[in-house]
């Protein structure tokens, strides 16, 4: 890491041993973030700077899923983040065939949680008010629920009219399946899950992308809660999107056989993929 990321990792071991209590009783939460080692090393940063600044009463641990390296060439930041408190679970590669990446970063997290509370970010994730996210999610825990989620936005989006109307199809869709269709909107930059729920429905195929997670629980008699509430919301990077309109027009037909194909809540069957996308590596 850069000189400026290994300070900032020393000061976060005193904020994460505060977050984190007294380390012989559970923690009220487990907080997973995958990070992806070719893009988001020094990403995570931000977001776990984010989270350690919560200055509430409840506990929290974090988990870092280090992914997508060399077995043979593991990179440096995974000992220095240790070194910080944070603790870290390496997978050089947690790609499964028929099997959204980002939903396969979560598992190995997930599976080492001491909490049976869990809540899911990605490295790119901004914050802004953890304090007020996290005892919400915990009170919706308190309260019953198994899954629980809220709006997540976009920073660093490029300023043309291709990009916002993007923004306006995706926020509008999400609303349509949410209020019209009452289909649950959960996405991998921002929710929260029963552990023993989610992994028995991974393990019984009905998980193959976050937005399975959701329905999928919806189903199996799960309570679920929604926020849009302002100081709740959680900001996902718009990096990628770099605008025109015919890949607009591609990205929404896309968008809408994935989300035909991947919705419905069934397991997977002998001899035909659950979910008939993410057979070939993309990273």
């Amino acid at each position: 890491m850069h000189s400026i990321a290994a300070a900032r990792l020393e000061r976060l071991e005193r904020e994460l041993a505060r977050l984190r209590g007294d380390p012989a009783l559970p923690p009220e939460a487990s907080i997973v973030i995958p990070v992806n080692a070719q893009a988001d090393l020094e990403n995570a940063l931000g977001v776990v700077g984010e989270v350690v600044s919560y200055n509430g009463r409840r506990t929290f641990e974090v988990i870092l899923v280090i992914n997508n390296y060399p077995a043979e060439r593991p990179p440096p930041e995974i000992a220095a983040y240790e070194q910080a408190g944070v603790r870290v679970v390496a997978v050089p590669s947690v790609w499964r065939a028929g099997e959204a990446v980002c939903l396969s970063a979560r598992i190995p997290g997930i599976r080492v949680a001491s909490s049976n509370r869990v809540m899911l970010f990605d490295a790119d994730c901004r914050i802004p008010n953890p304090s007020h996210l996290f005892d919400w999610y915990a009170e919706q825990f308190d309260r019953g629920a198994q899954v629980a989620y809220t709006h997540v936005g976009y920073y660093d989006l490029r300023p043309l009219w291709s990009v916002r109307a993007r923004m306006v199809a995706h926020h509008l869709a999400r609303w349509i399946k949410r209020v019209i269709l009452r289909v649950p909107t959960t996405r991998g930059s921002n929710y929260a899950t029963d552990r023993a729920l989610f992994l028995r429905l991974y393990e019984s195929g009905f998980l193959t992308d976050d937005l399975n997670v959701g329905p999928a629980a919806k189903a199996a008699g799960g309570r679920i809660v929604y926020s849009r509430a302002r100081d709740l919301r959680v900001m996902t990077s718009g990096r990628k999107f770099r605008g025109g309109w015919l890949k607009l027009a591609r990205y929404l037909r896309y968008r809408l056989l994935y989300n035909a194909r991947v919705l419905p809540v069934q397991a997977k069957k002998r001899g035909r993929a659950r979910n008939p996308y993410h057979h070939t590596r993309l990273r």
